[in-house]
């Protein structure tokens, strides 16, 4: 669970997808604006029909040698924008974690890697810079996250 949806009157856009490198500001206003606004008119003015938030990690599932991810905010779908998806990372009980093949599977994300047999941590997008590429159906980009607890070394 991310922090921020343990505090009341409070929502997150997440810009990855919009953002530079070196430059924690994104330029591009217009989107962020736009995003910050779904969650005000669902949220604090009730338009129920509307999707606010891109896809926000829920649960994994440990099958056999991969793991299925489960999402809150899929919306219409989960869709992988430009190609294959991008940024996952898998780990076994060494918890080295290696680049991962990603694929949807109806409303969940199976991850696995040849590297490790028996997965037991995913992590997505979780570096300084990157520009992912899971969303929605309504073209909101989903939050970074990880599975696991473990101390970060970088």
């Amino acid at each position: 669970m991310l922090a921020v949806e343990s505090l009341p009157n409070l929502g997150m856009a997440v810009t990855m997808d919009i953002g530079e490198e070196n430059n924690i500001h994104p330029k591009n206003k217009h989107d962020v604006g736009g995003r910050l606004a779904r969650w005000a008119l669902a949220k604090t003015y009730g338009k129920e029909d509307l999707v606010y938030s891109g896809p926000i990690y829920r649960s994994m599932r440990i099958e056999k040698d991969f793991i299925r991810l489960s999402f809150d905010y899929v919306g219409s779908g989960l869709i992988a924008r430009n190609g294959p998806l991008t940024d996952f990372e898998i780990a076994g009980e060494d918890r080295k974690f290696v680049p991962a093949k990603a694929t949807i599977d109806g409303e969940t994300i199976v991850v696995s890697a040849t590297e490790v047999s028996t997965p037991v941590a995913v992590r997505y997008a979780f570096k300084n810079w990157v520009q992912p590429n899971l969303y929605n159906a309504e073209g909101l980009p989903a939050s970074s996250f990880r599975t696991d607890d473990w101390p970060v070394i970088r």
